[in-house]
């Protein structure tokens, strides 16, 4: 596979949906240039009895000052580590806190920064647990590379995105890191992210292995589901997109939706089936699925975290070609393609891989994706469904009888109308996936 583009993930992903505590946080006030905190980093759907809780300063603080002194946990023990890299104090208890009980903790004027200047006030904030221990493992829902990339630049960063808040201090070279290269780690509280940036260019035309291992931790100090893949180097001759990197915790999805998926008829699925955070998944029978039918369980819940994180890959590709309207007629190459609105095919359009099988194609629409009934996404010289990425910033509709080619990642709804024959997957991140005596054939991981 030829690359000469790797994405960037956004750095804002799911911030309110992974940020929110369950107490209140009131607004501290800031002396000029003194420091504050910027967050507070608990579970937000209340907080694991065995769990750390965490909070990020705005500017590096003195290590000495981030202690049990001035980071409390009222009727609690504990022990208080600070994260000099990241900025991070944490606050680990002796024992579990007690079940559904609300706790205040405060951050005192005690801790100081690296010139000696203290908070301007005390920083308090509350938090309230819940039944149960965290025990379920964290996992790693995307790097920034496909596994078995080539062409990679020989400066590439990797960054690899978590599913839940990770204990910073655990994230660091010797866990997260390219086997035989020197590097940076970095771990960004807010997209859940780790960047790991090698101290000097990789060598040319060189596979690399990249390595996460079971040394990282959540903040309950469960151990990640270790990771390892491979990448090469360039340069190469010619380069081309990388894939959006669903998966592999994608899994054997055809079909994904947010809140229910509905099927009406004979429709025929040849993988997995689900919704998460939704419960309902109707019409099957008579619709068949070749795989399994998940409901709101860990699998679905785990693919929707990459379907987020895919989604906002692609959305965040640089350099797309503008495209507006009705792309009927039309003949695209491999590229990244960005609609500033709405974009439609009322009849046929071909995707020409110009005899290269790895050709990418990536469709940036801010609004709605729309196809007209009888209408055709046409494959010519080597281009591959699985390599076609529709990135809808709100719903998508296919119209009766049409083919489609490709990854609908839609951000609200998905309508398959009757007769639709899909080559691909079927993503709805927040809303309804609708069929109707449809063929969903989807993709399969490597």
């Amino acid at each position: 596979m030829s690359i000469s583009q790797i994405s960037r993930l956004s750095s804002a992903v799911l911030l309110a949906a992974f940020l929110v505590s369950c107490g209140s946080v009131p607004t501290q006030p800031a002396a000029s240039n003194g420091p504050t905190v910027s967050m507070v980093v608990p579970q937000s759907n209340g907080v694991g009895t065995n769990r750390a809780i965490a909070v990020v300063f705005s500017q590096p603080m003195d290590p000495a000052s981030i202690n049990s002194s001035s980071f409390l946990v009222a009727g609690v023990s504990g022990t208080v580590v600070y994260d000099a890299t990241n900025m991070i104090g944490e606050f680990k208890p002796s024992s579990d806190f007690a079940t559904n009980t609300m706790y205040n903790a405060s951050i005192t004027v005690g801790a100081k920064d690296m010139s000696g200047t203290p908070l301007a006030a005390p920083f308090d904030f509350s938090f309230t647990t819940r039944t149960t221990t965290d025990t379920s493992a964290p996992y790693v829902i995307a790097v920034n590379l496909v596994a078995g990339a080539t062409c990679v630049p020989q400066d590439q960063k990797i960054v690899a995105t978590f599913d839940e808040q990770m204990d910073s201090l655990t994230i660091n070279p010797s866990t997260f890191f390219i086997v035989g290269v020197a590097a940076t780690v970095t771990y960004d509280v807010v997209s859940q992210k780790a960047t790991l940036t090698p101290t000097a260019s990789l060598a040319a035309n060189t596979t690399y292995t990249i390595m996460i291992t079971a040394g990282a931790k959540d903040l309950g100090e469960v151990s990640v589901a270790p990771l390892q893949q491979t990448f090469t180097t360039g340069p190469c001759q010619s380069g081309g997109t990388q894939p959006v990197a669903l998966c592999p915790n994608i899994g054997n999805f055809s079909v994904l939706a947010g809140t229910t998926v509905t099927n009406t008829g004979s429709t025929v699925v040849s993988g997995d089936v689900g919704v998460c955070p939704g419960t309902a998944v109707t019409g099957f029978p008579p619709g068949l699925a070749g795989g399994t039918i998940h409901l709101a369980d860990g699998v679905a819940s785990l693919a929707q975290a990459t379907l987020t994180a895919g989604y906002i890959d692609a959305a965040g590709r640089s350099g797309g070609t503008s495209v507006a309207g009705d792309l009927v007629g039309q003949t695209l190459t491999s590229g990244v393609y960005t609609s500033t609105s709405s974009l439609a095919n009322s009849g046929d359009l071909t995707l020409d891989a110009q005899g290269n099988p790895s050709a990418v194609f990536i469709f940036q629409i801010s609004s709605t994706l729309t196809t007209g009934s009888g209408s055709h996404i046409v494959l010519a010289n080597g281009a591959k469904a699985c390599n076609i990425f529709w990135q809808v910033g709100s719903s998508a509709t296919l119209g009766t009888n049409s083919v489609f080619k490709g990854n609908i990642m839609a951000l609200t709804s998905i309508t398959v109308t009757t007769g639709v024959n899909v080559e691909g997957r079927v993503l709805a991140r927040n809303g309804a996936v609708t069929l109707d005596s449809d063929v969903i054939t989807g993709c399969t991981c490597p």
